[in-house]
């Protein structure tokens, strides 16, 4: 069987000695400087990510609402005293269109 090969890092390098000494000011600085430029980067790239995700999400409602369109279709008998369709959505009430009378409506 082969080993594996274990990547060290250099502190994995440092001997036992050098491993409990404290760290030193400045490397401590630079460690938290480059810390903290990874954490803006992050920061920025889901702020990217997420603005992508609003924008794609708005642009296919936009596309879908473009598209959408509703027809009515409604047959009604015209006998006496039916109501009729006429038009889109008005409900008339009466025999024809010379007739029409809203209900509680005297003549």
């Amino acid at each position: 069987m082969s080993e594996k090969r274990v990547k060290q890092t250099d502190f994995d390098k440092l001997s036992e000695e050098q491993k409990r000494e404290p760290m030193p000011y400045y490397q401590h600085t630079i460690e938290m400087a480059r810390i903290s430029l990874q954490a803006k980067r992050w920061f920025i790239f889901s702020m990217v990510l997420l603005s992508l995700f609003v924008l794609t999400n708005a642009g296919w409602i936009i596309r879908e609402a473009m598209y959408q369109t509703y027809y009515l279709e409604q047959e009604v008998d015209t006998g006496n005293g039916d109501a009729y369709v006429s038009g889109i959505g008005d409900v008339n009430y009466g025999e024809s269109e010379a007739t029409n009378q809203n209900p509680g409506q005297k003549e």
